[in-house]
């Protein structure tokens, strides 16, 4: 099992010897960095940068770092996210009748290979139950219409709150959640089954084939109140022909889309992904 490790994710404005300091500052207490990447945006005059070192020998208490931290973007006049390696998220994963993105994050989290716990999954159909059921994991159906939209949108964020939800998944859940929900609950990944910006909305495979592509892909992206046009994370390709029907592209979509979500997940919560100016850095 490796050791564990500190993480630090800061953006701040761009100046000369930033990378100096922040190396300075993790040897100012003792720490062995393991990783350092660094991005500087100069259309938007900003710097990134992702810095991950041993918790083991580093000078400071655990619980002491956060403070410390603070005080160094507040000094570069940035702004800073702190993690460790050793937590696992507690994520949610939004379903409605597809199963193949489900099925796959489940036995990735099973096997070790996304550090997450999932706590809950919610639908707002009965269809997948059986599978949570196979699987021991928590299913709870609130269906969702024009009616109900507003209560049914209540009693799915009391859900995330009672089971202390730090990330959804949108594992193919097909349905619009409000600006009134992303401001209870923003941190979201959705999984679309196009290469956005291409063919955003619904039925992306038959207007793919509509057009007579080559090429095939789905996109990871958070959400956003614009449907579709959230800071990308990752994209897959799948290649496709002249002799694939509708339903070939949908099946080679599927593959994509467990894909791209799955490496979006792993992604984010290893904090590899810098969200800034509506779009991402991705430190892979």
């Amino acid at each position: 099992m490796s050791s564990r490790t500190v993480i630090l994710q800061l953006i701040c404005p761009d100046r000369l010897g930033l990378v100096s300091e922040l190396a300075g500052w993790v040897a100012q207490y003792g720490g062995n960095i393991r990783h350092a990447d660094h991005h500087t945006d100069f259309a938007a005059g900003l710097f990134l940068s992702r810095i991950e070192w041993d918790l083991e020998g580093f000078g400071l208490e655990r619980e002491l770092i956060a403070g410390s931290v603070h005080q160094l973007a507040e000094r570069l006049d940035g702004q800073a996210q702190l993690n460790f390696s050793d937590e696992v998220s507690r994520v949610a994963i939004f379903v409605s009748k597809q199963s193949h993105c489900l099925l796959d994050l489940i036995w990735r989290a099973r096997s070790g290979e996304l550090p997450m716990k999932i706590p809950l999954v919610i639908s707002n159909h009965m269809d997948l139950e059986s599978i949570c059921l196979d699987f021991g994991v928590p299913f709870h159906c609130v269906p969702v219409s024009s009616v109900n939209k507003v209560d049914a949108e209540k009693k799915i964020i009391e859900l995330l709150l009672d089971n202390q939800i730090e990330l959804v998944a949108l594992a193919k859940y097909m349905q619009i959640l409000s600006g009134d929900f992303l401001k209870h609950f923003a941190n979201i990944i959705n999984i679309h089954h196009s290469f956005l910006p291409a063919f955003k909305g619904a039925q992306p495979y038959q207007r793919a084939w509509d057009r007579g592509v080559k090429l095939i892909g789905a996109t990871a992206h958070y959400v956003t109140e614009d449907l579709d046009d959230g800071p990308i994370i990752e994209q897959t390709i799948a290649h496709v022909s002249h002799r694939d029907e509708v339903d070939d592209l949908i099946r080679k979509g599927r593959d994509t889309e467990r894909i791209a979500l799955a490496r979006a997940l792993r992604l984010h919560l290893r904090r590899q992904v810098m969200v800034y100016s509506g779009r991402t850095a991705v430190f892979a």
